[in-house]
């Protein structure tokens, strides 16, 4: 039978031990290393070959975010397994980015570490339900548009054409001449502006224009 080999990197000797107990009593799985810092897992590499490292993220030299980019840069065919008490959206965003294939809490099961060395091993992504649903609120939230893009996006060419002309010092007179349209048309406009962003003055218009980048002061 072919063993996943793996290399266990933690700073805590107890945490270590624990992880050790649970796969030794594997027979697929041959753990080939464990050390405590990213500097002698670098020492460790140059002489053993793993398919599968098992990092923490904070560590006391080098974090398990910058290990996973130096290994997947250095090591493309061995396959990371952040396991980390960390589990906010950053973390795990940065974790993947840098090349780990997979991410789980610290309090995790045995049995489903075991199941996530497993296909990880194969080159598949794994991820518990906790950490899936992070990615996924993510995912969501940031696909939603903002409230002022929302109301950026009601506004017209003509009425954005105006919005800078105010911004630029223009009065309604100085506007219409530049336009080609009448006095009362830009004030039919700059109306309709400010309901739809739910402004109530010309000063409020311009600081509204200038933070959403809708004109740009010279």
């Amino acid at each position: 039978m072919e063993k996943i080999k793996i290399i266990l990197v933690d700073d805590h000797q107890m945490f270590r031990d624990g992880v050790k107990s649970v796969l030794s009593d594997e027979e697929n799985i041959d753990l080939v290393g464990e050390v405590g810092n990213a500097k002698d897992l670098y020492e460790l590499l140059k002489t053993t070959n793993p398919d599968v490292i098992i990092t923490d993220i904070s560590m006391p030299d080098i974090s398990g975010i910058e290990l996973s980019k130096f290994v997947s840069e250095n090591y493309p065919e061995i396959n990371i397994l952040i396991l980390s008490m960390h589990t906010n959206e950053e973390f795990i965003t940065k974790s993947l980015a840098a090349g780990a294939k997979g991410y789980l809490p610290k309090d995790t099961s045995m049995d489903e570490l075991l199941e996530a060395i497993n296909v990880i091993y194969k080159g598949e992504n794994y991820f518990n339900k906790n950490i899936s649903d992070t990615l996924l609120k993510s995912l969501i939230s940031k696909s939603k548009p903002s409230k002022e893009n929302i109301k950026n996006g009601t506004l017209t060419k003509r009425e954005r054409e105006i919005i800078s002309h105010v911004v630029d010092g223009l009065s309604n007179k100085e506007i219409a001449c530049k336009l080609f349209i009448s006095i009362r048309t830009v004030d039919s406009h700059k109306n309709n502006i400010m309901q739809k962003l739910n402004l109530k003055s010309s000063v409020e218009l311009v600081k509204y224009a200038i933070k959403n980048n809708l004109a740009k002061l010279d």
